[in-house]
């Protein structure tokens, strides 16, 4: 079976797709090293099908040189089999936590602090052996937290190393997915310390009154996104 990888910014797949809108700066190039110095200028999407295509030009790439939102996530989100998202900002990753569940799409995604990173699998449209629905997103973190109260990337900083150390983890998570071997990290939070170099895991469960898959349903459409 052939497997549609859609990754959001840096990730790995099997017939990888990629969405983003954004063009290349300096500031990106000690952590996506997809990109190059001469590439500064130009659309990420572009330049990232460029270096795939220069690895290994059999890869199947599709770029989305476009920013995902309410109105074409759904069709974005359902032509694919798996997810992965490491945006940069709260109201994306709530978007398309909410768009994989409604089109039924696996979702790992992972999200980066100043000196730590925590990684999910998100399959919260099937339901575990007991035949209960699967945790989403929204079980751990309900509500986006407020504008400002939490830095971005270009405030706080990010380590290189640990977004390469992520988006590895991510890559092996999507492999796992498709193949099926091992124990994968669905209804478990795998949180990363570079200051301690610590890797826990904290396993979480299905809040019943989240508003997602919840007992009762508040989110049937992404209208509520902007």
């Amino acid at each position: 079976m052939t497997y549609n990888c859609l990754v959001g910014n840096n990730g790995a797949g099997v017939q990888r797709h990629v969405v983003d809108d954004d063009d290349v700066t300096l500031s990106n190039l000690q952590r996506q090293i997809i990109h190059t110095t001469p590439d500064i200028g130009r659309r990420k999407a572009d330049t990232a099908a460029e270096r795939v295509y220069a690895l290994n030009p059999h890869v199947r790439f599709a770029a989305h040189a476009t920013r995902i939102n309410a109105d074409n996530a759904m069709e974005l989100i359902g032509g694919y089999d798996i997810v992965l998202d490491g945006s940069d900002n709260f109201e994306t990753r709530y978007l398309v936590s909410d768009a994989c569940f409604l089109a039924g799409r696996p979702l790992i995604t992972a999200s980066l602090g100043t000196f730590d990173g925590s990684l999910t699998t998100i399959r919260a449209h099937e339901k575990n052996e007991k035949g209960e629905f699967n945790p989403t997103y929204r079980c751990l973190f309900p509500e986006p937290p407020p504008a400002g109260s939490v830095p971005t990337c270009a405030e706080a900083g990010v380590l290189g190393a640990l977004a390469g150390v992520l988006g590895s983890l991510m890559a092996l998570e999507a492999i796992r997915e498709i193949v099926g071997f091992g124990e994968g990290l669905v209804g478990k939070l795998l949180m990363v310390d570079a200051r301690s170099m610590r890797f826990e895991t904290m396993r979480y469960t299905r809040d019943p009154l989240n508003i997602l898959n919840g007992d009762a349903l508040t989110i049937t459409d992404l209208s509520g996104h902007k």
